[in-house]
Formats: C-alpha cells, structure tokens, sequence
C-alpha cells in the first residue's frame, strides 16, 4: 500500500539512476519492520517542468511518502529518513533533497489484476 512518489528536476539523475534509486528505496522499505507486505510497495518518479528555488544549486529531489493512518511519529520519522538516507547515497550530486509524510485517506481504493492475468 505505501506509495513513494520522487518529484525532481531534470538534471537530477539519468533514468538508469533513477532506476536504480527505486530500486535500492524499494529494498530498503521492504527490509523495514514498518512495511509487512512489500509486495504492496509502489515507486516511481516525476520530472519538473519549470522550477526555481532559492539556493545556488537548483537540481533536487524530493519524495513524497504515502502512507496507510496507524503508524507511530517514531515510526513514521524512521521511514523518513530511511528514503532521505539512500536517496543521499544514490544521488550525492543534487542540492536539495526531502522527504515529506503524508497519510492515504482510510477509504483508499485500488484495484489489482491477479499475476495470472
């Protein structure tokens, strides 16, 4: 169920980075306590368009975790950090990189196709 969506511009990674940043995010979720289904984990990343920020360096990345209500603030600042940590490891060349918590409604709907099909 959790989500990780990875906002960044353009020149924050090549595909085959960001690749392997899903990747590793999503090694690193599964092997988390907090995370009882990996199978259920979704990543993926968006290019900006046009953006600006205040700093000298303008490339950044920020991920935006979604998650089920029910997790404690400790837990919740862990995981946090735990994408903060390898997306530093896997993109030590951006400027700004962030993390930020944000609970899924408790009606969530989805649909999935079984493997078979």
């Amino acid at each position: 169920m959790p989500h990780v969506v990875i906002e960044h511009s353009p020149d924050a990674a090549s595909p085959i980075v960001l690749q392997q940043l899903c990747s590793a995010l999503f090694e690193a979720l599964a092997a988390h306590p907090a995370i009882p289904r990996p199978e259920a984990l979704k990543l993926r990343t968006l290019q900006s368009g046009v953006h600006l920020q205040g700093t000298a360096g303008q490339s950044y990345a920020h991920a935006t975790l979604m998650l089920l209500p029910g997790r404690d603030a400790d837990t919740r600042s862990d995981l946090a950090q735990t994408i903060l940590r390898v997306m530093a490891e896997a993109l030590p060349q951006v400027h700004s990189l962030s993390v930020d918590l944000s609970d899924l409604d408790a009606a969530y709907a989805k649909r999935v196709l079984p493997d078979d099909a």
